[in-house]
């Protein structure tokens, strides 16, 4: 079990920086999901630590041994794929097997590691199948079986989950977690889904044109992101990004809604007071209610998306308002064209400078 550190790492292709400047560590025995779109390096990073791909400048570290200029058989890992990459003419036991084979590992010894990690992944009973005929899920269980037997530092799992359907995907995301803090082996998880990064990962690195924007807790990102890239990405729906204004006394407005924030987040607004800002709210952090009692945002539902314990609502705020997105439980008695007043939560407002995108109460 080792922790892995990228210090001040860069990789460049041409003239093209698919990572810039990467400072990011994973402790010893923890889960670090690498989160983002297409084309936003986390890819690239996961590469880069096996041995892959080459770092262009900076350094990798396992523990104090650093590992940047050693080839990928030197760094004691593992690798999971999404596309399983097993051998087909070989049974569950041989793929399991076959890291221990190629270093010599054989009779005894051997036997009992692969039985060891057959029982813990449930797959015992399938030792002597061919692997061909297995369901995606199992299929992927055996790969990660196969990367745990040699008894890795590291285990770098790639997009693992996304040639599987919704069933097998939460299953198997459960059994990586368990297996994973039951070994307590370093981890790596590359994903484009933020389900599965929150679900899995002890903490997340969101990624975006090779520049790492937050990392932390998956709850803290959902709570605190520190910028509107991870605001906007993060979250579904997404959160409630609109133009406001700070008029000074806790007092933040944008179009066709107000709110009062308390005395203790206005100071790093006051120097903001006449600036453009963005207001984020998350649509759960918006209570609907009919218009008649007073108070409230007033507008009118332009879309319903029913989702069973919960239902969607957009709304378009009264005059030139803004559109807003509120999430409420459902089934809710609201219909596209009803007229409603919508309850902004004031302590779950985020305030971000238009600018820069920097949430203003996150310390940069």
């Amino acid at each position: 079990m080792s922790s892995i550190a990228f210090v001040s790492v860069s990789k460049r292709y041409g003239e093209v920086d698919a990572v810039r400047s990467l400072d990011l560590a994973c402790g010893a025995g923890e889960m670090l999901a690498l989160l983002g779109p297409s084309g936003c390096g986390k890819s690239t990073t996961l590469k880069m630590a096996a041995g892959i791909e080459g770092v262009s400048s900076g350094e990798i570290w396992f523990g104090e041994r650093p590992v940047s200029r050693l080839a990928p058989g030197e760094r004691n890992i593992a690798m999971v794929f999404e596309d399983y990459a097993l051998y087909p003419r070989m049974t569950v036991w041989e793929n399991v097997g076959f890291p221990l084979k190629v270093r010599g590992i054989a009779g005894q010894p051997a036997s009992q590691r692969i039985g060891e990690v057959l029982t813990l992944l449930g797959l015992r009973d399938m030792a002597d199948r061919d692997v061909k005929g297995l369901s995606g899920g199992a299929q992927q269980r055996v790969a990660i079986g196969r990367a745990l037997v040699r008894d890795p530092e590291v285990i770098l799992f790639d997009e693992p989950l996304s040639h599987l359907d919704a069933d097998q995907k939460v299953q198997l995301r459960a059994e990586i977690k368990r297996l994973q803090k039951l070994r307590q082996v370093t981890s790596i998880l590359v994903t484009h889904d933020q389900t599965e990064a929150i679900a899995m990962a002890d903490r997340v690195a969101v990624m975006n044109h090779g520049v790492l924007q937050q990392v932390g807790p998956p709850q803290e990102l959902y709570e605190r992101p520190a910028n509107l890239f991870v605001a906007n990405f993060i979250g579904e729906p997404p959160m409630n990004l609109v133009p406001a204004e700070f008029g000074g006394e806790g007092a933040l407005a944008g179009r066709g809604w107000n709110v009062t924030l308390g005395a203790d987040r206005t100071a790093p607004l006051v120097a903001r007071q006449g600036s453009r800002l963005i207001a984020g709210i998350r649509p759960e952090n918006i209570g609907v209610r009919a218009p008649e009692a007073g108070g409230g945002a007033r507008g009118v539902i332009l879309y319903r998306e029913p989702r069973g314990d919960a239902d969607v609502l957009t709304v378009k705020l009264d005059g030139e308002g803004d559109m807003l997105v509120a999430e409420i439980p459902g089934p809710a008695p609201w219909r596209a064209g009803d007229a409603v007043a919508l309850d902004l939560a004031a302590d779950r407002m985020r305030v971000f400078d238009a600018e820069s995108g920097r949430n203003l109460e996150v310390a940069a």
